[in-house]
């Protein structure tokens, strides 16, 4: 069972001003034998704010994936890539690079998206949209990958292609 952790990057959000539907949507497309969400927060979309609870979540918390869901577009206040950047150790951009491509199948505003995926030391950190269908359909096409991803940071010496 992998453990889970949710942040939601958002200034309305953590205010109380909107409803945080995407954490909701993300819960539902991970599925409950393989993934058990243990920490959920929501914070403002504040750089220091989003880095010190991405480091603490990986470091302390000892958490195998962290999905963070908003802050991903071109608005001054949209952090999250930044923030979760200043966290990571090594980037994986195969993982971004399949979520806009998929993204970009539906809508072209996927273009738009600058999120970001990697580790921290065996945690797997992945960015997400913020609206409810982005967050689930760029889940959706990384989430076949996860466990693979998952048990190599891990230190899995398995071989990767079988045949």
């Amino acid at each position: 069972m992998w453990r889970v952790g949710i942040l939601t990057c958002s200034d309305k959000g953590s205010q109380g001003e909107r409803q945080d539907a995407s954490a909701a949507e993300i819960k539902k497309v991970l599925p409950p034998g393989t993934f058990r969400v243990e920490r959920y927060e929501m914070v403002p979309d504040a750089q220091e704010t989003i880095t010190a609870r991405l480091v603490a979540w990986s470091d302390r918390e000892r958490l195998d994936l962290i999905l963070t869901t908003g802050g991903t577009g071109l608005t001054p206040r949209d952090v999250t890539p930044e923030a979760t950047m200043a966290a990571l150790h090594r980037k994986i951009p195969g993982m971004a690079e399949a979520m806009r491509a998929a993204s970009l199948a539906k809508t072209p505003h996927a273009m738009l998206s600058r999120a970001v995926a990697g580790t921290r030391g065996q945690t797997l950190i992945i960015n997400l949209p913020g609206s409810p269908k982005g967050a689930r359909e760029n889940l959706e096409a990384v989430l076949p990958a996860l466990p693979h991803a998952l048990e190599k940071i891990k230190g899995s010496e398995a071989e990767c292609g079988a045949g």
